[in-house]
């Protein structure tokens, strides 16, 4: 078995895509109606892997609690710091400052629709 993609749930079609294009680097794959369940879904690249995020957006759907739509997904970054820069001056929320866990560096911030994402500094060997 192999994980195909992480699907998330989504406010704003148009604010999810640009997010996680402009903030987190992905390239919009396909976008797509899903006519049967008044959806819409797009599907984004996660550069340097396979794997590769689903954002669905259920026209219907009113009812949003933060964080409800999946706990968090984590990426590695190079510079945690220069990363936090960059999203902090792009306006991204910062839910939990960098911080030592182990043998890496973590902070969390928040997409649009209030997921968390970690985003992780694994320490040099040496």
């Amino acid at each position: 078995m192999r994980l195909l993609h992480t699907s998330i749930t989504v406010k704003n079609m148009d604010d999810s895509i640009g997010f996680y294009t402009k903030v987190m680097g992905m390239k919009l794959r396909a976008r797509r109606e899903i006519k049967e369940n008044d959806a819409e879904i797009a599907f984004l690249d996660v550069d340097g892997t396979n794997h590769e995020i689903e954002l669905t957006w259920w026209r219907k759907k009113t009812d949003y609690a933060d964080g409800d739509q999946l706990d968090h997904m984590a990426f590695e970054v190079e510079d945690l710091n220069r990363a936090i820069e960059k999203m902090r001056a792009m306006k991204v929320e910062v839910a939990k400052e960098p911080y030592s866990l182990g043998s890496s560096r973590i902070a969390f911030i928040k997409d649009p629709n209030g997921i968390w994402l970690e985003l992780i500094e694994k320490k040099s060997a040496g």
